[in-house]
């Protein structure tokens, strides 16, 4: 996967649509709810921002995973959720709100420490042969693919809320189908380097989703929040917008080999999520039954 006008246009102009289909959904007070629930977002931001990269770091050194495959991982752990946890939250019957809120909230600390995570995993794990990385550049890039277009589709929402409401579907829809064919693209792309990692990079996605989905648990009990909180807090750490850390990877970093772990995850996500909203279900018919 070349640099070329897919690479370097295509790409981040349909994940900039994504993110603006995002802001259509956001108001003001999905950053402001910090100060009416401070203990949960403040867990689910800490957990987001600083425990999931030293997890996944964790995870790249105990499993002595190749270069490409542990600035991979670095990188995804390093994206917020986006619209993909909110979903989840939804179909889980977590906390939309607080999952929207931390959501927005990972998404502009992201645009600040992505290049600085990226930095350190690239001059880590890759001693030779390095792409090159400006985290300049890098800070100016995640600004123009995901605020810019959050900020034109909250400006949106604000004064036409009736063309959010309408619109919001298709986004979704757009962000999930965007996701799945970059996945297709890179795994494609990619499949020499692919079948000769793909087991290193399987059973670490694997382990960094349940691990992170149970963080988000330990977290929420150390915080003491109520189930319903805790439930989005682990959706919301275990769930990474794969399709921003392939971008940064194929578009940012010239670098599509790097785009395996994020594509990987991309698919092994839901596990943590889905035995999640089992366990959760089955927890309500027992307190529904006594």
């Amino acid at each position: 996967m070349q640099a070329s006008v897919l690479t370097e246009v295509l790409l981040p102009l349909a994940l900039a649509f994504v993110m603006f289909g995002m802001g259509l959904t956001l108001t003001t007070a999905d950053f402001t709810r910090l100060l009416k629930s401070p203990r949960s977002v403040t867990a689910g931001f800490i957990g987001q921002i600083i425990f999931l990269p030293c997890l996944a770091f964790t995870l790249c050194i105990l499993f002595t995973l190749p270069p490409h495959i542990a600035v991979g991982v670095m990188i995804l752990a390093a994206c917020p959720g986006g619209t993909t946890s909110n979903l989840i939250s939804h179909i889980a019957r977590a906390n939309l709100a607080l999952s929207v809120s931390l959501t927005a909230i990972s998404t502009v600390a992201c645009v600040f420490t992505t290049p600085l995570i990226i930095q350190f995993a690239i001059s880590y794990f890759v001693k030779e042969n390095a792409p090159a990385f400006s985290i300049i550049q890098t800070v100016i890039g995640l600004v123009g693919i995901s605020i810019v277009p959050v900020i034109i589709g909250m400006t949106i929402r604000r004064f036409k809320p009736l063309f959010a409401e309408r619109t919001e579907h298709f986004f979704r829809q757009f962000s999930m189908y965007f996701m799945l064919l970059m996945i297709a693209g890179v795994l494609i792309s990619e499949r020499q380097n692919l079948a000769t990692s793909f087991n290193d990079a399987f059973l670490v996605c694997v382990l960094l989703n349940l691990l992170s989905v149970s963080l988000g648990l330990v977290l929420a009990r150390f915080s003491k929040l109520v189930f319903k909180d805790a439930l989005t807090l682990a959706i919301e750490i275990g769930v990474q917008n794969a399709a921003l850390a392939m971008l940064i990877c194929i578009s940012f970093l010239k670098a599509p080999d790097f785009a395996i772990a994020p594509g990987v995850y991309g698919i092994a996500m839901y596990i943590g999520p889905a035995l999640l909203a089992i366990w959760a279900k089955r927890r309500t018919s027992r307190a529904s039954t006594t």
